[in-house]
C-alpha cells in the first residue's frame, strides 16, 4: 500500500491517549534517552517477545545515537503521514514504558498493521494487556481501517508471513 493511500488526506490523526496507567503521544527525537533507557531495560525481554517478528533482531547492538536516528525517522514518517510511532510514558511523563507502531502494510485483507512493546518490568503489573486493549478499543474507535493486524498478538507471525 501507498503512503498516500495509508490514511485519507482529511483524517485529523489523534495527537495523544490517556489512561490512568499510561500517556501515549508522538515519539519523537526529544525521547531519545527515556526511550533509550525503556529499550535498554528490557532487552532481555524484547529479545524473547520480538515485538517485530521472529527474525527482527532489535535491540540487539542499539547505540543511544542510533536510537536518536531511528527516533527522527519514526518523527519523520509521522510527520509525513506515512506511519505513526507513539511513545508509552507513564503519567507523569517521567518514564518511558514502551511504544506503539501504526504501519500501512502490503497485505491484501489489512488496512495496517500495528506492533507495540512494554518496558519489561511493566508486564507484571498488567500494562501490555491494558495497552493492547486500549489500542485496540482507539484504534477501533479513533482511526479510519476497516481491518487491523496485530502480528504476533492476534495472528501467529507464522501465519503473517503466509498472508499475501
Amino acid at each position: 500500500m501507498s503512503d498516500k493511500h495509508f490514511i485519507p488526506t482529511n483524517f485529523e490523526i489523534p495527537k495523544d491517549l490517556e489512561t490512568n496507567l499510561m500517556k501515549i503521544r508522538m515519539l519523537s527525537v526529544s525521547d531519545v534517552v527515556k526511550d533509550y533507557d525503556a529499550v535498554m531495560s528490557s532487552s532481555a525481554h524484547l529479545q524473547k517477545t520480538k515485538p517485530f517478528g521472529p527474525n527482527h533482531k532489535w535491540p540487539r547492538g542499539l547505540t543511544i545515537e542510533q536510537n536518536l536516528i531511528d527516533l527522527g525517522w519514526h518523527q519523520k514518517e509521522f510527520q509525513k503521514g506515512s506511519s505513526f510511532a507513539y511513545t508509552v510514558m507513564s503519567p507523569d511523563e517521567t518514564r518511558c514504558l514502551g511504544c506503539i507502531y501504526i504501519y500501512p502494510t502490503t497485505k491484501f485483507d489489512y488496512d495496517a498493521q500495528i506492533c507495540m512493546w512494554v518496558r519489561q518490568s511493566e508486564v507484571p503489573k498488567g500494562l501490555d494487556k491494558h495497552l493492547f486493549e486500549t489500542v485496540k478499543e482507539w484504534i477501533k474507535t479513533t482511526w479510519p481501517f476497516n481491518n487491523v493486524a496485530y502480528p504476533g498478538r492476534e495472528i501467529d507471525w507464522d501465519e503473517w508471513a503466509k498472508q499475501k
